[in-house]
């Protein structure tokens, strides 16, 4: 039995949290957009997908149907290949993706 493993060549979209504030904001509202929007961080309902700030330090949380992930500077947002948005830490990212040439995809 084969028990090895090969990842599909798959194109993602992802954004970095940069410290830039308009930068982020953008992010903010791209996942406000493509999700269930966003949600109080301070309730106890939480959806499957939306988005948020956590009071307490201020990173992006990204609810997922796994729960809530929370994304701090320097981090990637990727929306995968089912529309669904996750934190991915930067060297994690950098090891794993690399850049399409614009008009390849």
């Amino acid at each position: 039995m084969n028990n090895l493993y090969l990842t599909r060549p798959v194109t993602i979209e992802a954004r970095q949290l940069d410290d830039d504030m308009p930068n982020d904001h953008d992010i903010y509202l791209w996942i406000e957009a493509n999700t269930q929007g966003s949600f109080d961080p301070l309730s106890d309902e939480v959806p499957i997908s939306g988005v948020s700030i956590d009071p307490s330090d201020g990173s992006l949380m990204i609810a997922t149907p796994e729960g809530v992930m929370h994304a701090r500077l320097g981090d990637w947002i990727i929306r995968g290949v089912a529309g669904e948005f996750y934190a991915c830490h930067d060297v994690i990212f950098r090891a794993t993706y690399e850049p399409v040439e614009d008009g390849a995809s």
